[in-house]
């Protein structure tokens, strides 16, 4: 199937948009919890956070992670009121085996344009980006990292001056240089971008309390 859906990604600029969502999930025994959090970038504020939860449906399978994650991510964000154009994930868009990482799968399917931004390499080669924020390196297919005409599927980014890159791809209606630019344009000082920073908080709370502190409407500022 990702192969099947894989080349119907689209690769494309991509504006900031006013609002993106950054979206996070966690385990909890035999149930996946799934946060959204609504971003307006150009306040840099909170618009709305939204949970949700369900029993796991699919298997532990290295590169399948998408399978797992995306109706509890489907759920969360049919949750959301506020307007939004643009989803960033925690996980891979095209930096994937077969081109079709979590970011491509929810922006195929909902028809957003997205950006995977993983904190860990799941495939590819590159060499280490410089050492200061917006530093970054071009995250090649396997094999090809010494290529003229090796494959580009991603970014190695420097979020924070001195601190782990973040592996940046386009999941669908994005390009490389607009993932770079959201990521970057929604960091706040943190290594990861605000709004999947915030829902990896809001996630991990929903897990410890056991309540769904993201049934409510922030202010934004």
């Amino acid at each position: 199937m990702q192969r099947e859906l894989a080349p119907r990604v689209v690769l494309a600029e991509a504006p900031l948009p006013a609002r993106v969502v950054g979206l996070d999930c966690a385990f909890a025994g035999g149930d996946i919890l799934g946060a959204a959090v609504v971003w307006d970038t150009g306040g840099r504020a909170v618009v709305e956070t939204r949970t949700a939860r369900m029993r796991v449906s699919f298997p532990y399978i290295p590169g399948l992670l998408s399978f797992r994650e995306v109706p509890v991510l489907e759920k969360v964000l049919g949750r959301i009121r506020s307007e939004f154009q643009g989803l960033i994930c925690d996980g891979q868009g095209i930096a994937h085996p077969r081109r079709f990482g979590l970011a491509s799968h929810l922006g195929l399917l909902l028809d957003l344009p997205a950006v995977g931004c993983a904190k860990s390499r799941l495939c590819g080669d590159f060499v280490p980006p410089g050492p200061m924020r917006g530093d970054w390196s071009v995250l090649y297919a396997d094999g090809g990292a010494s290529g003229c005409d090796a494959e580009r599927i991603g970014t190695v980014l420097r979020t924070r001056d001195r601190v782990n890159p973040l592996f940046v791809s386009p999941g669908h209606r994005t390009d490389h240089a607009s993932s770079i630019a959201w990521v970057l344009a929604c960091g706040i000082g943190y290594r990861l971008p605000e709004p999947t920073r915030l829902a990896d908080r809001l996630v991990a709370e929903y897990k410890r309390t056991g309540r769904n502190p993201g049934l409510r409407q922030a202010r934004s500022r």
